[in-house]
């Protein structure tokens, strides 16, 4: 295959806001556009640290133009890259993209080649940065709990989001906090080929793009940490394929955090700091968190099938979809009855058609869903839990599963495996005061 993917050095206008990123496929030419809002620092602008930042966002945004033919070699002629910030690439390509190409029987594991210019500089000046934080905001449970962690713990932050809609301006209406909002614009070619005979389409690992454009905010607009909200199962694979773990949530994974941290870190001389204030915790311990707050009942929502990047349609919860039932599968356990039902609207596990999907999300079947779902055993657990509450016990689902689920597992695996999920784990990349101060909270 003699077709590559080109990179082009990207732009940035502090005038009007406005970075363009350009990229080719053979003959295709594609430019997509991040428009800022008012308010930067055009100093800012100007720095060693912004500009290699800038480079490496048109480095990971190029995945969804790259994964329409997904050919072997990458080339970024303008962009000078480190031997660190090359691996990093190569890993934004390979597992970034593992979904993606499991799904379309793609083998590219360890044979992607990048050909850019050596960056003998290994970490650019420190820049001075106020201390707070951007907060990336996803309109679903995970990043309003790290809102009340933050709050109770005093740290400033702002929400951050990336083409806000439905739940996402909802739910920072009600934190109350001015936001920084950037608005994508893809290039619609790209969106329209993707629809084509001959082009690939799937999954991109979105949580690694939006993660490159706060860290332009941060720099512009002055925040010395990113924040993010990701949990302990998203280091969780979903299936092994081409030889290796594939994993929906990749760019959630703790792997991965790690090593987007030390390229922030390097490009602004140890000044930027990018965590996930979750990492500790299972999402059954979020969700019992999430309890002790009321105010987002109303606004927030997981449901991809309802919540696309097209915008909010219909309503928050859709009630069919693995993410709908995994969440209420997790609530049930901690949130009183009634208050989950009016959430939802309806009694998830009290229609016989979530069966197979329950299943899937307890191993009982198929393979782990291909969404940002918790780990097998922790859904199994909640699930046993469930056959024990006096609520849930008689529940069409419930009572359907539990005699293959404590075949498979047995009592003590499942019991044990509950108290871990309510046990804070202790790797996690969070600021050892900041960490401190968040124990001490959420007790």
């Amino acid at each position: 295959m003699t077709e590559h993917f080109r990179i082009d050095r990207p732009t940035f206008d502090p005038a009007t806001g406005l970075a363009s990123f350009g990229y080719a496929l053979g003959d295709l030419h594609f430019v997509e556009k991040l428009s800022f809002p008012a308010g930067a620092d055009a100093a800012a602008a100007e720095r060693a640290s912004f500009r290699k930042l800038l480079d490496l966002t048109a480095v990971v945004l190029g995945v969804s133009y790259f994964k329409l033919r997904a050919p072997f070699e990458i080339h970024a002629p303008e962009i000078a890259l480190s031997e660190a910030e090359r691996a990093f690439a190569i890993d934004v390509y390979e597992n970034g993209l593992g979904e993606f190409y499991a799904r379309n029987n793609l083998q590219r594991f360890g044979k992607l080649s990048i050909h850019a210019p050596l960056d003998a500089e290994a970490t650019r000046p420190a820049v001075t940065l106020p201390n707070r934080a951007l907060l990336p905001i996803g309109g679903g449970k995970d990043s309003l709990v790290s809102v009340d962690l933050l709050t109770h713990t005093g740290v400033e932050f702002s929400p951050f989001a990336v083409n806000p809609k439905g739940p996402i301006l909802t739910s920072v209406d009600k934190i109350g906090t001015a936001p920084v909002y950037i608005t994508r614009t893809l290039d619609a070619e790209m969106i329209r080929l993707g629809k084509e005979p001959g082009f690939y389409n799937g999954h991109v690992p979105s949580t690694a793009i939006n993660s490159m454009i706060a860290a332009l905010c941060a720099l512009l607009y002055g925040y010395n940490q990113i924040v993010l909200s990701n949990e302990r199962s998203a280091s969780e694979g979903n299936v092994t394929f081409d030889g290796r773990e594939t994993n929906h949530q990749y760019s959630k994974s703790l792997g991965f955090e790690l090593l987007i941290a030390a390229i922030l870190s390097d490009a602004t001389g140890g000044s930027l700091k990018y965590f996930s204030l979750l990492r500790p915790y299972s999402e059954a311990r979020i969700a019992s968190l999430f309890t002790q707050e009321s105010k987002f009942d109303r606004v927030f929502s997981s449901c991809n099938r309802n919540f696309r990047l097209a915008g909010h349609q219909g309503d928050l919860w859709c009630g069919e979809c693995p993410k709908c039932h995994f969440v209420f599968l997790i609530f049930a356990p901690f949130m009183a009855k009634d208050r989950l039902l009016s959430i939802f609207g309806k009694n998830l596990l009290d229609n016989p058609a979530n069966e197979a999907s329950v299943r899937e999300l307890a191993g009982l079947a198929g393979q782990k869903p291909w969404e940002c779902v918790g780990e097998i055993l922790e859904a199994a657990a909640c699930l046993y839990t469930l056959t024990r509450h006096a609520d849930w016990h008689d529940a069409a689902v419930v009572k359907a599963v539990k005699a293959d689920l404590l075949a498979q597992y047995g009592e003590p695996k499942l019991q044990l495996a509950m108290a871990e999920c309510l046990t804070d784990g202790h790797d996690h990349h969070i600021p050892p005061a900041l960490a401190a101060k968040v124990a001490a909270y959420a007790v």
